[in-house]
Parts: C-alpha cells; structure tokens; sequence
C-alpha cells in the first residue's frame, strides 16, 4: 500500500500515537507523519505510506493553516492552555478590534520567534521540553518564520474584560510556533498571554475536509476501500516544476537507474525539477552541488522499471 493518508488527528493523541495505531490497521510499518501536532490540538494531519514516505519532508515543509484562540491576561509555561501560570493580570480591560487589526498586521511576513521552552527544538542535542520538565531555562536560538496571512475571526468591536479572548485564522511557513504567534500578540497589546484553544485546518494541500479519523480509516481499511481514498505521493509535490519525458526512451531509462545527467534547460530558472512518466514521478533531480553543466538525484520515486516487472510477473 503506498500513498497518503489525510488523517484528522483527534485530541488526547500525539502524532507518533497515530503513527503506532495506523501500523497495527494497515499492517505495515512503513507509516510515517509529516509534523508533529501536540495531544491537545486536533487538526490535519497527513500520513504518508509505503513510498509515499520518501515525500513526507515535502509535506512537512510546505504551508499550514490554523484557527487559534488567542487569551489575554495570563500567561502559562508552556503558552498554550496546558501548561501552569506564571503571569496574571486581573485588570479590566478594554481592546479594540482595529488595535488587535493593526498589530495582526504588524506580525505578517518574515517575523522572529524564539521557540519556547516546552518545544521540541533542539539545543546541545537536547530538546528543550527535556531540559524545561528539569527546571533548567537555557539560551533558545532566534528563529525566522513566514506569516502569510493572519484574519480575525472575531466580530466584535471591543474584546473587554478580565481575560477578553479572540480568534484567528494563521497561514504561515515551517517552524511557525502559535502559541508564541498568541504571547507576541499579548505582548503588542501590553498583557500577558497564551493561546487557548488550537485547530489545524491545512497542512500543504490536504484540508480539513479531505480528512478521515482514525475510526473511519479503520471502517474503511476492514470494507477494502481505503487504498482508493489514498492521495497518489505526487500531491506532495504540487510546486515542483514537472519535466514530461514523454517518448524518450534512452533518457527514461537513465533517470530510472538515477544517473548523473547532463543539465536539463529547466535549471536556467528552477532549483529543482521532477521528472514525470503518464503522470508518475519518478525522480526528483537538482544541479550538481560540484559538478558544472551536471544534474543528479535528489530522490528516486520508481524502481528500475524492469525490476519492477520482474517483481509483477512474480505476483
């Protein structure tokens, strides 16, 4: 079985509980996720199976949504609803849609985090979440993030009270941490603050509605339907430019066995390029890091296609 699965990832699971409970389902171990999601936030989740594997960076790297509810006037360790309060203000408080409007605004484009300690970003090859159950705070690298789009969600003109809460709707980058977008906003507006509820709605090009729970891929996996909900590993590579090999039988054959070539045109403007037999990629090729006028394999998709007939004919 290969291809990938949009799973809704339900809370109460971390992403690798999925992961475990999917290889008892499908009976494979080759099942791996494409960006953890912390057990209190459920959202889209794709999983990639089989050789659809090789594309889960792929996944993991490409854009997210999420719909956020920003809380205003406590802050916890963790900047998320979980985690204990180290910060309260108990004033009354009156904010204005058009403050909340100026300051999304502000924090869109190429913003700077610096991930918090309860996270899985490494420091000194250990993960900071290790070092905060410790109660040991250490240096945390500045980091850059792409904010696309922020919207408010929320209707109202004024948020007023003790702990006025609004929600958003993010389009971001790699790297993006929420709960920190939700503390940079608390910050703006002169309050302590955390995110208080999280949802992600997208991930790449799989959204909330292409997905199925665990419970229905179950149902669909024991009704032998699931292999024909699975999305083909070329969704993943929506943004790569495609090379269309067509007839070429003798270039067909050197892009199988994944041969150092001599440089396609289509590196006169692109950084990467896939190349593509009847809507199958089969490679992914860039220039030569150290060789001029060469390109090489940076993933190989199909197997030599005579072993692959070879291991057919066997079936």
């Amino acid at each position: 079985m290969d291809g990938i699965l949009p799973l809704w990832k339900e809370k109460g699971m971390t992403s690798h509980d999925c992961v475990f409970k999917l290889r008892k389902i499908l009976r494979t171990k080759k099942v791996g996720h494409t960006g953890t999601l912390d057990p209190n936030v459920e959202g889209v989740l794709p999983i990639c199976i089989g050789a659809a594997t090789k594309v889960a960076t792929y996944i993991t790297d490409s854009g997210k949504e999420y719909i956020a509810e920003v809380s205003i006037g406590t802050a916890t360790e963790t900047e998320d609803a979980d985690g204990a309060v180290v910060e309260n203000d108990l004033s009354n408080k009156v904010i204005t849609r058009e403050q909340v409007l100026q300051i999304l605004d502000s924090l869109t484009g190429q913003i700077t985090q610096i991930p918090p300690m309860y996270s899985a970003v490494k420091v000194n090859g250990r993960k900071l979440y290790e070092y905060a159950r410790k109660g040991i705070e250490v240096d945390r690298p500045e980091r850059s993030v792409h904010i696309y789009k922020i919207d408010l969600m929320s209707e109202d003109e004024q948020f007023q009270g003790i702990e006025p809460r609004f929600t958003i709707r993010v389009s971001c980058g790699k790297g993006t941490y929420i709960r920190t977008l939700a503390v940079q906003i608390g910050e703006q507006l002169g309050y302590p603050a955390h995110m208080s509820h999280l949802v992600r709605t997208a991930s790449g090009s799989f959204t909330q509605n292409d997905c199925r729970t665990l419970e229905e891929v179950r149902h669909m996996q024991d009704s032998g339907i699931l292999e024909s909900f699975l999305r083909p590993l070329e969704s993943a590579l929506d943004g790569i430019v495609e090379v269309q090999l067509g007839d070429n039988e003798e270039l067909l054959t050197k892009i199988l066995n994944g041969q150092v070539l001599p440089i396609h045109p289509i590196f006169e403007s692109e950084p990467e390029a896939l190349f593509v037999e009847h809507g199958r990629a089969l490679a992914l090729y860039a220039p030569h890091p150290e060789k001029a006028g060469l390109m090489k394999p940076v993933k190989m998709f199909l197997a030599n296609r005579a072993e692959e007939g070879k291991n057919d004919g066997n079936n």
